[in-house]
């Protein structure tokens, strides 16, 4: 089995982000009481499936050791990144998983996916540490970091889509 490229690994579960990585903490409200729902979203990887995300996995949700590779991207412009997940919460007012990458990924770091119910409000939070692992990466600068700010915010409105749908 391959191992995590980076040593602080669970880092997202407490929310305490090491130093020396680009830090994104992004956090959306979903409709009041979809908490059932958005944690089934998360944790058994339809919310990443609605998003367009290519997801490769022998598991059927999300749990700690699963690996998992996403894709983003189409047809041969698809990027995978092999990731295992490394924490998974199931619990009446928290829901979701962190995974961190595994060699074969575009970046080093962690990135965490979690739903969390305060009464009847529901609130998604994507929380991810991270710095470049390939030339790519690099060279693209500003616009990597762009680009996962934006797979953030539309996670956060998929799943409120599918939160709406339910």
């Amino acid at each position: 089995m391959p191992e995590l490229t980076y040593t602080e690994v669970g880092a997202t579960r407490d929310g305490r982000l090491p130093a020396g990585y680009q830090h994104l903490r992004h956090r959306v409200r979903l409709p009041d009481g979809c908490f059932p729902v958005a944690a089934a979203a998360v944790l058994g990887w339809r919310l990443h499936r609605a998003a367009g995300v290519a997801m490769r996995t022998d598991a059927p949700r999300a749990d700690a050791g699963v690996q998992v590779t996403p894709g983003l991207g189409v047809g041969p412009l698809r990027i995978w990144g092999p990731t295992e997940v490394v924490w998974a919460l199931d619990e009446p007012d928290r829901a979701g998983f962190g995974y961190g990458t595994l060699p074969g990924h575009p970046e080093i770091g962690e990135e965490a996916f979690l739903v969390r119910r305060a009464g009847d409000r529901v609130f998604f939070e994507v929380t991810a540490f991270s710095r470049p692992a390939r030339w790519y990466v690099r060279a693209a600068g500003p616009l990597a970091r762009a680009v996962q700010h934006l797979y953030a915010w539309w996670l956060g409105r998929t799943l409120r889509r599918l939160c709406a749908a339910q």
